[in-house]
């Protein structure tokens, strides 16, 4: 069995993908901003972490911005059966160090547009808000994706970046499969939409999955680390996956050595004990 899979399967929609996928942010350049340094080995990258068993893919039109995506089209394209390819609009990006909410029905349309043509495809298999936009109603932008997927260009709808009132507004206007918000051992403030994704079957994807690394310098991951004769990065990934049946989390790099690692994740098993300690 390939090492992602040893995470086990978990459905979006009527899909089914290993719960363990791959981020294809860190494939572009330095602050997520233009071309890598080396494209050949960004392709390279992305070949490896679904030869590892990462069936799920998540990128965002954000991501270089534009890069990213191209990047798993140069890759991948013609993509595999299993593969499932999600990504994300409604961030514009006027700099390296800009991350802009326009959640425009104008914008979401050529957005969807500017990905279908960029990834190859007639169909997003899975398509996200990247986040609301504090000066658009966030039901336009969902009723925009709404109508979208209805026109046949979006196969499942997902949000990312919001609160449970806004899960529940997004569910009246459309299906959602996922939700993608930040959550990770050091941040775990997002705990009421995990549970809202718990009681109602929906994925909820973990971005920023290994936090900025302070959790894995204490002593107690190091400590079980040790003893588990694994990483601590992949005991962070392990206590995730434990933490709930829910939880599809989707650590990305643009190092073939640190996919391998993460990947590793899927098949470490925490103690009771373990989980009591880390939460």
């Amino acid at each position: 069995m390939k090492p992602a899979a040893m995470a086990g399967p978990i459905k979006l929609g009527d899909l089914t993908v290993n719960r363990l996928g791959f981020g294809a942010m860190r494939v572009t350049g330095p602050d997520i901003w233009g071309d890598p340094p080396d494209r050949v080995a960004a392709r390279e990258v992305l070949v490896r972490a679904f030869e590892l068993g990462h069936t799920l893919i998540d990128t965002a039109d954000s991501y270089g911005p534009y890069v990213s995506e191209t990047l798993i089209a140069e890759a991948l394209y013609p993509y595999p059966r299993e593969l499932v390819i999600a990504t994300k609009g409604g961030l514009v990006r006027p700099g390296p160090k800009r991350w802009d909410e326009c959640g425009l029905p104008e914008h979401l349309r050529q957005a969807v547009d500017g990905s279908l043509r960029r990834l190859k495809v007639e169909r997003i298999d899975l398509y996200q808000l990247h986040a609301p936009d504090p000066y658009v109603a966030f039901a336009e932008s969902m009723s925009t994706l709404a109508e979208l997927q209805r026109a046949g260009k979006i196969r499942h709808l997902g949000v990312s970046n919001v609160t449970v009132k806004q899960l529940n507004e997004a569910r009246t206007i459309a299906p959602i499969v996922s939700v993608q918000n930040r959550y990770n051992l050091e941040d775990q403030a997002d705990e009421d939409v995990l549970l809202a994704c718990e009681e109602a079957g929906i994925a909820y994807i973990p971005w920023y999955p290994l936090g900025a690394g302070k959790a894995l310098q204490s002593e107690k991951v190091k400590r079980i680390a040790a003893r588990l004769g694994a990483t601590p990065a992949q005991v962070a990934l392990a206590w995730l996956l434990a933490r709930s049946p829910v939880m599809l989390p989707i650590p990305g790099t643009g190092s073939i050595t640190h996919a391998e690692e993460n990947a590793g994740a899927a098949s470490i098993r925490l103690l009771e004990v373990d989980l009591v300690e880390l939460s």
